[in-house]
């Protein structure tokens, strides 16, 4: 057996952005938002088995399908990465549960993937949802700095 594929942890992060819950699910389902926050380019199929591809730096390209959308309240996602061993497309399961709160929209992210890939993992999150509530929140956070290099 090997260790690193039967060692799996959890990531859990939470934010508050200034915006209504129904402006920060069109974030994740209209494509063009969403490469404002995270990739240069991006495929949605936002339903129930579709297809995403966020290719971030013209390297790094995530890759799954939509399992759950709950509009304005949950987002499930499978996740990985086109070129990774450890975390290919589809192996990973990513959820994001809105939940409106007095002037505002609380975002709770949970990805369960390999523990080798946790650090890397919340690092990427960490950058991703600060650019996410800039957005969402009326502001620019300008070309993201990880478009333009290799991770």
């Amino acid at each position: 057996m090997n260790p690193i594929s039967d060692s799996v942890e959890t990531i859990t992060k939470e934010i508050f952005i200034e915006c209504r819950p129904e402006t920060l699910f069109s974030f994740f389902t209209d494509p063009d938002k969403l490469a404002r926050w995270m990739g240069r380019h991006v495929l949605l199929e936002p339903s129930i088995g579709g297809k995403y591809r966020i290719d971030i730096n013209g390297s790094d390209v995530a890759m799954g399908e939509y399992k759950e959308l709950v509009p304005n309240e949950k987002i499930v996602m499978t996740w990985g990465w086109e070129k990774s061993k450890l975390v290919p497309p589809g192996s990973s399961t990513v959820e994001f549960r809105l939940t409106p709160k007095e002037g505002g929209t609380l975002l709770q992210l949970t990805h369960t993937l390999p523990e080798a890939e946790i650090a890397s993992h919340v690092q990427g999150w960490t950058h991703y949802m600060s650019r996410l509530r800039s957005l969402a929140e009326g502001q620019d956070p300008g070309v993201d700095p990880w478009s333009e290099r290799t991770m």
